[in-house]
């Protein structure tokens, strides 16, 4: 059975709280659109016409340094909003998004989300709330980046998606996000290969199992924790 769409709008933590009448309002301000993995939502310095809630799927947020090199600032999944900075202060995007997977998307206008924000309280309030906690989660991962190995850096960042995306299964908490060494490494600031070998390790021990589309299940999550020092 299909979700009405006042149904599925209340599941994403923008829209929390909103009445009723708000939830037929936004459904008709947003757009449905699905795009193929490694997909450019949008680039870096780029006008940010829309803002966009993940359905399905993942995302990369990103930048490419001087020397060519890129870092990943984020990996985001369903429920999340993206791209929400620059429809609020009018500037160009930070960083680049790309699709990791086959991703379904809603979006609606600059034009349509400022004026949301504005005659809906609780919508701003939650888009407060959102943009605290990333800069939390980043703040963390700064510090992480300053204090912790490889091994124990892969371990946090795992825990962190486990805690935002987990879903319960038998036997541990599934990550249901696309999750290559690659990406890792980009987040972590390592190469593959020590991921890899930090990786490794984590199965060797039955702390977690990756399946064949790249989602990671954690089986121990205590263990994980003792990586963190």
């Amino acid at each position: 059975m299909m979700m009405s769409n006042g149904e599925l709008l209340r599941k994403i933590p923008l829209f929390d709280g909103l009445t009723d009448a708000d939830l037929s309002r936004l459904a008709g301000a947003l757009r449905r659109r699905t795009l193929p993995a490694n997909t450019s939502l949008f680039t870096a310095d780029a006008p940010g016409e829309s803002v966009f809630i993940i359905l399905s799927g993942t995302v990369k947020i990103h930048v490419e340094q001087a020397d060519g090199t890129d870092v990943i600032l984020a990996i985001l999944g369903p429920s999340q909003t993206v791209g929400e900075m620059s429809p609020v202060d009018s500037l160009t995007r930070s960083a680049s998004v790309d699709t990791l997977e086959q991703t379904t998307l809603l979006w609606m206008s600059r034009a349509s989300f400022q004026s949301c924000l504005r005659s809906m309280p609780e919508m701003a309030f939650n888009l407060v709330r959102i943009l605290s906690q990333r800069l939390r989660l980043s703040n963390a991962q700064v510090q992480a980046l300053a204090a912790l190995d490889v091994p124990g850096r892969v371990a946090r960042q795992i825990l962190a998606f486990a805690e935002e995306y987990g879903t319960p299964v038998v036997g541990g908490t599934l990550i249901p996000l696309r999750l290559t060494q690659t990406d890792l490494a980009d987040m972590v600031g390592a190469s593959r290969v020590s991921v890899n070998h930090a990786l490794v390790e984590f199965r060797q021990h039955g702390y977690l199992s990756v399946d064949s589309k790249h989602h990671i299940t954690v089986h121990d999550a205590t263990a994980l924790n003792g990586y963190l020092g």
